[in-house]
């Protein structure tokens, strides 16, 4: 079933094409990781794909729905995004934060219910800050605050899920919980991630998008198109492919 799709898009910022007629479709239980060269328009073509920024031509529908034609309500209940950098300008706890997920769900001036709050509970047992809904948001470390902003995303309880660099400020070991726990279990969700890290999108993602920063790109399974020649010409680096215990990686020559 797609989710979410683009048809015949045209993206640029200043001047700089991003895409050019791209067409996709992100069906429900695919993973796509979006990859590029710093500058080349991954958090742009995100933005787009929320809805926040205007394409140039093209038409992006949400469950065959035109995404200019709904209302921002409708596309918050349905689409999830992560931004890259999380800003706090105002105190508050865990918890409050993390209910911001469940705004979309509300109607005018009501109330979070006892059920919104299990939800958000719940999204903060996912991620591992369980006892944390009282500690005061701007007391946390750069990880932390990162997995609140994940706890937040899975309040929402979108099908669509658009996340800009999900394992940014995250260790070694949480980087793989937090792509396990968005890519488990999701045969009703379509995730699309913005990944520097081509062993992650490797790994945990079976659909990938590369672009190059000029208006081309290519798209595909991560079999097709995660290969030597195809990621050297990406990032203008020689890449070498080794394989370990039938998994592929890749590394830096």
């Amino acid at each position: 079933m797609s989710l979410i799709n683009c048809n015949t898009l045209n993206v640029s910022i200043s001047n700089n094409n991003i895409c050019e007629n791209l067409t996709l479709s992100a069906n429900a239980g695919e993973n796509w990781a979006i990859l590029g060269m710093n500058g080349s328009g991954k958090t742009t073509l995100l933005h787009t794909l929320a809805g926040l920024l205007p394409a140039q031509s093209g038409d992006i529908t949400l469950n065959n729905d035109n995404l200019n034609h709904l209302s921002r309500r409708d596309v918050a209940r349905q689409i999830g995004l992560l931004m890259q950098h999380q800003e706090d300008h105002f105190p508050g706890t865990v918890l409050e934060t993390v209910l911001i997920g469940r705004h979309p769900h509300l109607k005018s001036w009501q109330w979070e219910s006892d059920s919104d709050r299990q939800i958000a509970h719940d999204a903060l047992a996912l991620v591992g800050l369980t006892n944390f809904d009282e500690r005061s948001i701007l007391t946390l470390s750069g990880g932390e605050r990162q997995r609140v902003a994940l706890a937040t995303l899975l309040t929402q309880q979108t099908k669509v899920r658009l996340l800009d660099e999900p394992v940014n400020h995250l260790d070694i070991h949480h980087q793989h919980e937090v792509m396990k726990l968005l890519t488990s279990n999701n045969e009703s969700i379509a995730n699309i991630f913005v990944l520097h890290d081509v062993n992650l999108a490797t790994r945990y993602c079976d659909h990938a998008l590369l672009l190059y920063g000029d208006g081309k790109f290519k798209q595909g399974l991560c079999s097709e198109v995660l290969t030597e020649e195809y990621l050297t010409e990406l990032y203008q680096h020689p890449i070498k492919e080794i394989e370990h215990q039938n998994q592929r990686w890749f590394i830096a020559s």
